[in-house]
């Protein structure tokens, strides 16, 4: 049966009128389809983009500025990564049950309306800082940070508003057999995001000087005018724009076929027949926690542990996690060619392939002394960057492949909650204590 993605029938616990997913217009005739569904593609492809690698701009840009936190604030180690902390484990749950809520909603709205919020916390980050004026010198640096940890909890829950949106439309507007060499281009706009957002942080100081302030409110208000531009791009599905469903479209069924039954079930039914009971879901879940460990463990600390071990400038911080960042975007259309041409549409020997590679470029980050030429860390960190973000796409690739698509950014969001979220961020702390106590740092040569 044909996969439709909205529903005339109203469920109980349905999102608001105004936030619901546009109803089917009448079907344009063949022409009109043939020529519209191409540009519509495009478009919808690119207000995703835009709108996901936007929230890069906005997520976490503590590690960029930690040096000046430690400087100016007093931060200790255990306080930056009480930061970071914070907002993983809001953005997890977040991001499973905001999905709930996305999957009933148009992404055309839910989407940007994440951005703005999101741009809103940032703002009062920033903000703190007027508050924050010589408060490791008077003893107030705890009470700031617990403030900005606060903060950082609604960045969080506003932050898993932009991947469940951007799952449906993916599934929405691109068939199966499409569906990883697209995932794999749109999901570069985690690293595309994610450099631009250090590479923005520094044109702001060369504008409005070194604060750590500057670090939030400018791409906050980038992210403004951002939010709106995914607004006129994106459009929740092709049936309300007068088109076919993309499977009659490009005749290519979804590999999980979903019935009118099925929609029409509750929340809680949908969850658990599809996601909880589902075994594959469950193994997804539980590779992300050691995916996003490295991920996050690396790019967190990179600008301080280039700064504070390899006595790298501030700048020369930033760039190193730029330059992870920028790596990630060639290593990820590379693991999507490689599970489609050598593993011929398997994602996982691709992803532990890579994973395998991983390690050997996380040695060669840690392993050289504290004295060692500064652009071996970088080869390192682009090797890293390279080699984890297939992982990372090739995860959320399977949980949208294998799930009805009425479902699929609840499948999603639930590989980066449950246990995920819960562990990840105690592994964070976990490395904040090893660089307070010095354990792992690398020896001098001298």
């Amino acid at each position: 049966m044909t996969t439709t993605t909205s529903s005339k029938k109203k469920k109980k616990g349905s999102t608001p009128r105004w936030l619901a997913i546009p109803a089917p217009k009448p079907q344009l005739s063949e022409a009109e389809v043939n020529a519209k569904y191409p540009r519509m593609r495009l478009q919808v492809f690119m207000g995703i983009f835009i709108g996901y690698a936007t929230f890069y701009l906005i997520r976490n840009n503590v590690p960029l500025v930690t040096p000046i936190l430690t400087k100016e604030l007093g931060f200790s180690n255990a306080a930056i990564g009480a930061l970071s902390t914070a907002l993983l484990l809001a953005y997890g749950f977040s991001k499973f049950f905001t999905a709930m809520i996305s999957d009933r909603s148009n992404a055309r709205l839910f989407l940007p309306i994440g951005l703005v919020l999101s741009g809103v916390a940032n703002i009062l980050l920033a903000l703190t800082g007027y508050m924050g004026e010589g408060a490791g010198a008077t003893g107030y640096a705890a009470a700031i940070a617990s403030i900005m940890a606060t903060i950082m909890v609604f960045n969080g829950i506003f932050q898993g508003m932009g991947w469940p949106p951007s799952g449906r439309v993916l599934v929405n507007w691109f068939s199966t057999s499409e569906r990883g060499t697209k995932v794999s281009w749109w999901n570069t706009a985690h690293n595309v995001g994610g450099a631009l957002s250090g590479l923005l942080v520094a044109w702001g100081f060369s504008m409005f000087g070194k604060t750590w302030e500057v670090a939030f409110w400018f791409p906050a208000v980038i992210s403004f005018v951002l939010a709106f531009v995914a607004w006129l791009l994106i459009r929740d599905n092709p049936e309300a724009e007068g088109l076919p469903t993309v499977d009659v479209y490009r005749n290519d069924p979804h590999k999980v076929e979903s019935t009118a039954e099925d929609r029409a079930e509750s929340t809680w039914t949908t969850i658990r027949k599809h996601v909880l009971t589902n075994s594959t879901m469950v193994y997804l879940a539980l590779a992300n926690v050691f995916v996003y460990t490295l991920r996050y463990g690396v790019l967190v600390w990179a600008p301080k542990y280039l700064h504070d071990v390899r006595h790298a400038s501030l700048e020369g911080g930033i760039a190193g996690f730029s330059i992870l960042e920028l790596a990630g975007i060639g290593g990820t259309v590379l693991c999507g060619y490689v599970s489609d041409r050598m593993f011929k549409g398997r994602r996982s020997p691709a992803g532990i392939l890579f994973l395998i590679a991983t390690v050997g470029a996380i040695l060669l980050y840690w392993l050289p002394s504290s004295d060692a030429p500064l652009w071996i860390a970088y080869v390192a960190l682009a090797l890293i960057g390279g080699l984890i973000y297939g992982p990372v796409m090739l995860i959320g690739l399977q949980a949208i492949d294998l799930s009805p698509s009425h479902v699929a950014g609840t499948a999603a969001g639930f590989t980066a909650c449950s246990v995920t979220r819960w562990v990840r961020p105690w592994l964070l702390l976990v490395s904040a204590s090893l660089l307070i106590t010095g354990v792992g740092a690398p020896r001098s040569s001298s």
